[in-house]
């Protein structure tokens, strides 16, 4: 094959993607080129089965082989011991499909979005380097509480599954910075996550969620939330659109939002009643939000706690 003379120390990129293999035989490949390839591109052939021969790739660290038809992966995939990156997208691997030893590996960033997991192997909570994992756009329905185990994890990307629901365990990943669970059925959120302190992006639309815990305030680094198609979004915007505030809310939220004094001898007890009993929007950027609320009077080290968010610290909420 002529493209295997170009490899050199200045380019260790080996590209054969759209070529429609369904096998690779290095055995006309020189030993010294064999060990100057790092990054190998098969992606959009027609591999059934996983080609062997790149085992022989002792210092491999990039391995693309998306858009194929694979099915397993060899026990010999072991041998790589360089190889940090494994990306298969939109092949047909399943829970069963990774060896046992898998998990020995020293794989930093693992992608296998588009194949048909329905749930995560063992073998992957067991990477103990793995810094970024994506497996959206399969057949998920739960998250292990084993998830903890990966406790380098940076990023996690989870979209596009049929995921119910949180472990709590996800909040020990105290390194993960990027959060990916939209497109699921997940309907509450829970508190513990607040201990993800490192978080920087959480997307969460397009599931099921009819509140947010007030415990999210806690993400002191998040910097987007994307909320868009939850329930909580689409009462949200309906309420705003066909049930405007009355003329007595839009006076209170006035009062309590610029904390204009007021005494009995001022009002009628039920107006300083309603007054009494406003709560304030989660929000902390929202000045115009306050208003009475019996359900959920709002305590004095809440108001602290709030007050103390910086006011630039969400960028970004995504709501529609």
């Amino acid at each position: 094959m002529e493209l295997f003379p170009r490899i050199t120390k200045g380019n260790p990129v080996l590209v054969l993607s759209r070529l429609q293999l369904c096998d690779l035989n290095l055995d006309h490949v020189g030993e010294e080129q064999k060990r100057q390839i790092q990054q190998l591109y098969l992606t959009y052939n027609s591999f059934s089965l996983f080609p062997t021969s790149i085992c022989l790739l002792s210092n491999l660290e990039h391995l693309d082989l998306s858009n194929n038809y694979l099915t397993a992966m060899p026990e010999d995939i072991t041998r790589l011991a360089n190889l940090k990156t494994l990306v298969a997208k939109n092949n047909h691997f399943d829970e069963t499909s990774f060896p046992k030893h898998f998990g020995t590996m020293h794989i930093e960033s693992l992608n296998l979005s588009g194949n048909r997991f329905r749930e995560i192997p063992r073998q992957f909570l067991k990477l103990s380097r793995l810094l970024s994992l994506s497996l959206g756009g399969n057949r998920l329905k739960s998250i292990p509480a084993e998830i903890e185990n990966l406790n380098r994890l940076e990023m996690l990307y989870l979209g596009g599954n049929m995921i119910s629901s949180i472990p709590p365990e996800l909040a020990n990943l105290r390194c993960l910075r990027y959060l990916v669970l939209c497109d699921n059925c997940v309907q509450s959120i829970p508190p513990q996550l607040s201990r993800l302190h490192s978080l920087l992006s959480l997307s969460l639309h397009n599931n099921l969620l009819t509140f947010l815990p007030r415990e999210i305030l806690s993400l002191v680094h998040l910097q987007e939330l994307s909320l868009r198609g939850n329930p909580l979004v689409v009462r949200f915007i309906k309420d705003m659109t066909y049930d405007p505030p009355s003329l007595l809310e839009l006076a209170g939220r006035t009062i309590k939002s610029r904390n204009l004094p007021y005494l009995p001898s001022d009002l009628p007890a039920n107006l300083c009643h309603y007054l009494d009993m406003a709560s304030k929007c989660p929000n902390p950027k929202c000045a115009e939000c306050s208003s009475p609320c019996s359900s959920n009077p709002q305590s004095d080290t809440e108001s602290e706690e709030e007050s103390s968010v910086p006011a630039d610290r969400l960028q970004r909420v995504l709501l529609g």
